[in-house]
């Protein structure tokens, strides 16, 4: 169960490894340990997926699914059916929403300067998603109205956010989930933060760099640290960095990540921007993700590299009372399917292995697998595609 101060969450069951057996909490009825017994080891996990960058045929398609259920407006609900049971089972899921959201009735607008449907939003929360980084190359897209119309459609979906604010004191208030372990006891604290590395070249507004926060080293670590002394036993970095359509993490990624890294208050990182998936690599003993590539998108230009993505999750184990490390991470591969209607499909899932789809989808399990295990992940002990077992 994952617990947002201030708000009543539905229980969650904790994330399914694939090929293994699910943790669930302990019934009520399940012997209690002795004063001498060691303490069960806590778990949660938290899932991370790439880019939600709506294109207007993808609110076309949310049009379509809502009249084919005989009503109006747009329903993004079943683009996402065949992602929502990994998102909805994780402790924490971490989603990343690149562009910034309209009024209900529009207009809309696409690239280059977006302006989405906000009903987006509310298919976010129902799918699973508790947290959202709004840090992006499009986040000025609409200036700062677009901001708050994008934060407010968010609050108002019960899906916490950050990366941009309608206010400084916002801006300075850390993005802390309380998440319920799968194995019971009190709720855990984890936070999220969110850079991006510019806006393709609109500035913010003069004084008001507080909108929206810009990739600085110093900037990043203060965050982290400040997360850590509001009671974040746990922090997440999200990303918008690299290069577009490079399946390789340039030098200036790697060298951020191991700086960031090295930090005692920064615990995990989840990249985005490049619209394609790139390397997981450990790095002492942390794990960063260089790019999740794309979850939901249409391109003018759809080709398989854009197409594809990945749902990294790490299962963080309590080591001591307070600290936590990764003890599992595997990799989802997601596709998203362009005919009959645009879905996003997870390539692991059974019927999705079974459809007439199958050569197309294998094809591009192994060249997500590749990508993925480019700075040998598998061989420091993330689980690929073709070996889910938990271990």
């Amino acid at each position: 169960m994952l617990l947002v101060a201030g708000c009543t969450t539905p229980t969650r069951t904790p994330v399914k490894f694939h090929g293994g057996p699910t943790t669930s909490a302990p019934s009520r009825s399940a012997t209690v340990p002795s004063a001498g017994a060691a303490r069960p080891t806590r778990t949660l996990s938290i899932l991370g997926a790439g880019d939600e960058l709506l294109h207007p045929q993808v609110w076309a398609q949310a049009q379509k699914d809502a009249g084919s259920a005989g009503r109006s407006g747009l329903d993004f609900d079943p683009i996402f059916a065949g992602v929502k049971p990994e998102i909805s089972d994780a402790s924490l899921a971490i989603c990343h929403l690149e562009t910034p959201l309209a009024t209900a009735h529009g207009p809309f607008a696409g690239y280059p300067k977006f302006s989405v449907p906000p009903q987006i939003a509310g298919t976010l929360h129902d799918i699973g998603y508790d947290t959202c980084s709004t840090a992006s190359n499009h986040t000025l897209d609409q200036g700062t109205a677009g901001i708050k119309r994008t934060l407010d459609a968010l609050d108002a979906a019960g899906v916490k956010h950050t990366g941009s604010y309608r206010t400084k004191a916002d801006s300075i208030i850390p993005d802390i989930v309380e998440v319920s372990p799968a194995d019971g006891g009190a709720p855990v604290k984890v936070a999220q933060l969110s850079f991006t590395f510019g806006f393709n070249g609109l500035r913010r507004p003069a004084g008001q760099d507080w909108v929206a926060n810009v990739t600085d080293p110093a900037a990043i670590l203060d965050a982290a640290r400040a997360a850590k002394q509001a009671g974040a036993q746990i922090v997440v970095l999200s990303i918008h960095w690299g290069v577009e359509y490079s399946h390789t993490p340039n030098a200036g990624q790697k060298a951020l990540a191991r700086r960031l890294l090295a930090s005692p208050n920064i615990d995990l990182i989840l990249g985005c921007h490049e619209h394609v998936v790139q390397p997981i690599q450990r790095i002492g003993g942390k794990w960063v993700v260089y790019g999740m590539g794309n979850q939901l998108a249409r391109h003018a230009d759809p080709i398989n590299d854009n197409r594809e993505g990945i749902m990294p999750v790490f299962r963080f184990s309590e080591t001591s009372p307070g600290r936590w490390r990764v003890t599992k991470a595997i990799a989802i591969p997601t596709w998203v399917t362009l005919t009959p209607n645009i879905r996003v499909v997870d390539l692991l899932d059974a019927s999705a292995a079974s459809s007439v789809n199958r050569d197309a989808y294998g094809a591009a399990v192994g060249r997500i697998t590749k990508y993925v295990d480019a700075l040998g992940a598998s061989a420091d002990g993330l689980s690929l595609a073709a070996n889910l077992s938990p271990g």
